[in-house]
């Protein structure tokens, strides 16, 4: 049957690439870590040690995850290949609706894994913090970072990760002027700093009477949560520290004080605020640490501009350099600039289906230069 044929060709076209997704695994490495880690925890006096107990927790989980993972996608090749050979014996055309199924599934947790290999960053499997900014454009710009802050909390939901509200200022009559917010969960900076530049909005306005079609702009800058110390030299005298009023939509989610803090690092002109914690003092010490991190990331560019022309994305970001348009009318599309990928279907990218553009954009940046053009 044709049907069966294509579905082999298909199958066949993943041989050479789980052989290199195997490989980059390194299972055998990890069953012998993971037995390494197991027999350790069995020694007297091993969970005595509080941190040291609760890492090996963590490193061993992680390792049974990805081994599982791997194992599981091996199993649907091979289902997969039993359900062909089963069809071409029995010649059942019955059997083509659930191979299509089985192989779409394997195809789609096949992607999900290699995209993972990807993310061989530092600072990728840690927490990631999202600043989005209005534009110029008052209102309209206002309700696209309200949309962007939708989209990426949707985002955030649909992969079982959490969102927490750093610093927020509503705009004047609707939207957002400016929100900082930490999404946590595994891999999220890896999987979110595709989406640092800046954002372009072309739509019919609602808050324009002639109903003209208007372009908007919101930045979005994102930065690890990077925990610990970080060896980073800060004069003090470079700093200008302000202390204002929480505000924010709700109450529940800032606390309402004047013991929200704005550190500003007036040599680079870097701004980082925080309202969300308890105290000045714990405020002051998360804005310190967003510093650091900002600090840091633009010692790591400028190094790695130095030695590789690395371009675009490490560049300040200004406005007119969109990485990604995000047109409603007078047709839609959503596209990215960088990689080229484009979606249709506007309302599933604004509900937080932005995977085809953080996996396009993964790819992209593991290319050459050359091959980047």
């Amino acid at each position: 049957m044709v049907e069966l044929d294509q579905f082999k060709y298909t199958l066949s076209s993943y041989a050479k690439p789980m052989t290199e997704l195997g490989i980059h695994f390194d299972l055998a490495s990890k069953t012998l870590r993971i037995e390494e880690l197991e027999r350790e925890m069995e020694a007297p006096g091993y969970w005595d040690n509080v941190e040291k107990s609760q890492e090996g927790m963590k490193e061993l989980n992680i390792l049974k995850e990805e081994k599982q993972k791997y194992e599981s996608l091996e199993q649907q090749y091979e289902d997969i290949e039993t359900l062909l050979e089963m069809g071409y014996e029995e010649n059942d055309e019955s059997l083509i609706p659930e191979i299509q199924e089985e192989l779409d599934q394997f195809t789609e947790a096949f992607e999900a894994m290699r995209i993972k290999t990807l993310l061989s960053g530092e600072y990728d499997s840690t927490d990631a913090i999202i600043k989005l900014n209005a534009g110029a454009g008052g209102t309209e710009s206002c309700d696209w970072a309200g949309m962007l802050y939708r989209m990426y909390t949707r985002w955030a939901e649909r992969k079982g990760f959490t969102v927490e509200v750093l610093d927020y200022l509503d705009g004047d009559e609707a939207g957002i002027k400016s929100v900082t917010f930490e999404v946590h969960g595994e891999n999220a900076y890896g999987y979110l700093k595709s989406e640092k530049g800046v954002h372009r909005l072309v739509r019919i306005s609602p808050f324009n009477a002639q109903g003209k079609r208007q372009t908007s702009f919101v930045s979005c800058d994102v930065m690890p949560d990077i925990e610990g110390d970080i060896e980073v030299e800060i004069n003090p005298d470079d700093l200008r520290i302000d202390t204002y009023r929480s505000s924010g939509a709700g109450g529940q989610h800032i606390n309402k004080t004047s013991s929200a803090i704005r550190i500003t690092h007036i040599p680079t002109g870097i701004v980082v605020q925080c309202q969300n914690e308890r105290s000045q003092h714990q405020n002051k010490d998360k804005a310190m640490q967003m510093l650091k991190a900002k600090l840091y990331l633009l010692e790591q560019q400028k190094q790695a501009e130095k030695l590789s022309g690395i371009r675009g994305e490490v560049s300040d970001i200004a406005w007119g350099n969109q990485i990604r348009s995000y047109v409603m009318q007078p047709y839609t599309l959503v596209k990215d600039h960088r990689t080229s990928c484009e979606v249709s279907n506007v309302d599933a990218v604004m509900d937080g289906k932005i995977d085809p553009f953080i996996n396009a954009y993964l790819k992209w940046i593991n290319l050459s230069p050359e091959e980047q053009e």
